[in-house]
């Protein structure tokens, strides 16, 4: 939102200053540029000039809707509400090699760095002691080194054993880290504020709810249904950040927290989104100097980025806006036969359902 200025700080340029100081000078002395009165006004027109600039800065950090940062903590801190930290990311390894080979807690391990997609290594490390059973494995808990939802990494993406443990053959995740989430950002925090502000959350409505489940670190949104179950119901449904289906630690958390704080007498269900699987397939046309490869990366990103913003904010994926995406990728000229779960329309999408990119196919 822009800032609305008053009257008297607009058009508040250098030159502006300068023309109406000269004008208040007598008609018969020199104004002209590099006369003595022309260069005694120019420090106090450019000083005037950073004051303007400092007082609409003022005003910009002033209200909710166009401050940022440390500023925006401060208005949300009038309200009760913190910014939400970032978490680190959690799963398992399975370490293999030498029978008896203790794995100190501390270990270090990490998944490659990919230079064609610029992705840096993320690093994790144990957070207990193992030992290396008689058939030479173990399943060791770890944790993301720095919080982050780059910490949420694929299946088998972790192989590099960082620190030098002797006795150890390999190491991999045979399941996807979860539960990494950055710090919240302005836009979502300034999200939550509003939803205060506008929508009032007392004794227990679904305001309230819904309030309560964004409160908890790494939960993007979430839908509320009263009394979905009979008189004194609530189910709560919730999305991470990343606009996808909560995990199971992530819904366990918000169950907690709410439990603490809900009504007497409420008997509340928290669940997870159901994934819509989504497929795409198209054959494309493309410019000259770029692969098809490329192409589909790129269009997967924009895809993602869409699905993410639009979780738990509409009824259905659109196919219109599916095609127009596609046209949106570098190197794509044009396309036919474009289809989305194997048909041209939209596709549905349930109360308690987020889309989630299944496969892209993308032929020439």
């Amino acid at each position: 939102m822009t800032t609305v200025l008053p009257d008297y700080l607009q058009e508040q340029t250098e030159e502006a200053i300068m023309a109406r100081m000269l004008a208040r000078l007598p008609s018969d002395v020199d104004r002209s540029e590099g006369s003595f009165f022309w260069d005694a006004l120019a420090p106090v027109a450019y000083e005037l000039f950073n004051s303007a600039v400092w007082a609409q800065e003022v005003l910009r950090r002033g209200f909710a809707s166009t401050t940022f940062g440390a500023y925006l903590d401060l208005r949300c801190e009038e309200h009760g509400i913190s910014r939400k930290e970032a978490q680190k990311a959690t799963g398992s390894v399975k370490i293999t090699g030498a029978a008896g080979t203790v794995i100190p807690a501390g270990t270090l391990a990490a998944t490659e760095a990919d230079a064609a997609t610029s992705t840096p290594s993320v690093e994790f490390e144990t957070i207990e002691e193992a030992t290396l059973n008689s058939d030479g494995m173990a399943t060791v808990a770890i944790a993301a080194v720095e919080p982050g939802a780059h910490g949420n990494v694929a299946a088998s993406a972790i192989k590099l054993l960082m620190t030098s443990v002797g006795g150890v053959a390999g190491i991999t995740n045979e399941a996807e880290t979860g539960g990494g989430a950055d710090i919240e950002s302005d836009e979502a925090l300034l999200g939550r504020l509003m939803a205060k502000i506008r929508q009032p959350a007392t004794s227990g409505n679904a305001a309230q709810y819904r309030q309560w489940a964004l409160e908890v670190p790494g939960i993007g949104d979430a839908r509320v249904f009263p009394t979905w179950n009979g008189p004194g119901t609530v189910k709560l449904v919730l999305a991470n950040q990343a606009g996808k289906p909560a995990g199971a630690e992530l819904v366990a958390e918000v169950a907690a927290y709410v439990e603490n704080v809900r009504p007497i007498g409420a008997t509340v269900t928290v669940a997870s989104a159901e994934q819509k699987s989504i497929a795409v397939a198209a054959k494309v046309t493309l410019a000259t100097g770029y692969t098809l490869q490329d192409a589909q990366n790129s269009y997967e990103t924009l895809v993602e980025d869409y699905f993410q913003e639009t979780a738990f904010k509409t009824s259905y994926v659109s196919y219109a806006k599916l095609g127009t995406l596609l046209l949106d990728v570098p190197g794509i000229v044009d396309y036919e036969e474009f289809l989305v779960n194997g048909a041209s329309t939209n596709v549905a999408l349930t109360d308690e359902q987020i889309p989630v990119l299944g496969s892209v196919s993308l032929g020439v």
